[in-house]
């Protein structure tokens, strides 16, 4: 690592490494199952706070089931949503919080359609993103990458966790910087893929409590390969 960022050369390597392990085509991951339009992408981001896939993913279900139509979640209200998504947990905080973006798009654009963001430059389209109600850089980043064919570089937990293990950002950053770091570390043709294999390397070897060192693909340039103690990352 070069002060904050890593080397080149190493975010290729591991890029390579992760890739023959996991392949890194999303297609296993929420966001590569509910389709690319930006406001599902928004909404299921949000569901998927602090809960695992298959439930946010049910929960992602159960409301599109229910609501066809963005409109109908503002009518029905925060305390059906609530009911709604309660696989996802946390029902009333993203109950409020999707109302409220609902409401915010619907006052931007006229209409509950995040459209409006295709073709503009990613830094204009994640200012907007960021200042809808509860939005921060990575729900922003996920729909930038995945709804937008932007480039972003979205830091969930595993990839927080996976890239200070291996050195790709400094121990102590905070996530915010760690996205930016990693945006401007990686190139953007490798972001969606490295993002993908990244939250599968810190789901299937590197978890946060007994990281299966022994079996970790990339241990060749992994900064915790080795030490006398691997400790628990949250």
């Amino acid at each position: 690592m070069t002060g904050d960022r890593p080397d080149r050369e190493v975010v290729e390597m591991l890029d390579r490494l992760l890739q023959e392990r996991y392949g890194g085509d999303g297609s296993g991951l929420l966001l590569g199952q509910v389709g690319r339009d930006p406001v599902d992408v928004l909404v299921a981001t949000v569901l998927s706070q602090a809960t695992s896939d298959r439930a946010s993913l049910a929960a992602f279900t159960r409301l599109k089931e229910r609501f066809p139509r963005w409109e109908m979640v503002l009518e029905a209200g925060p305390v059906e949503l609530e009911k709604v998504i309660a696989p996802a947990g946390l029902g009333r905080q993203k109950a409020t919080r999707v109302v409220d973006i609902l409401k915010a798009i619907q006052a931007r654009a006229g209409r509950i359609s995040l459209g409006f963001l295709k073709g503009a430059p990613a830094g204009e389209a994640a200012r907007f993103l960021e200042g809808l109600p509860g939005v921060g850089p990575k729900t922003a980043a996920c729909v930038l990458l995945f709804a937008l064919g932007q480039a972003a570089f979205p830091v969930d937990t595993h990839v927080y966790r996976v890239a200070r293990r291996v050195g790709l950002i400094p121990e102590k950053v905070d996530r915010a910087r760690a996205q930016k770091i990693l945006q401007e570390s990686v190139d953007p043709e490798r972001y969606l893929r490295l993002h993908v294999n990244l939250i599968a390397h810190g789901r299937e070897v590197c978890r946060a409590r007994r990281p299966r060192c022994s079996q970790c693909p990339v241990r060749s340039v992994c900064d915790a390969a080795g030490t006398p103690a691997n400790p628990p990352v949250p």
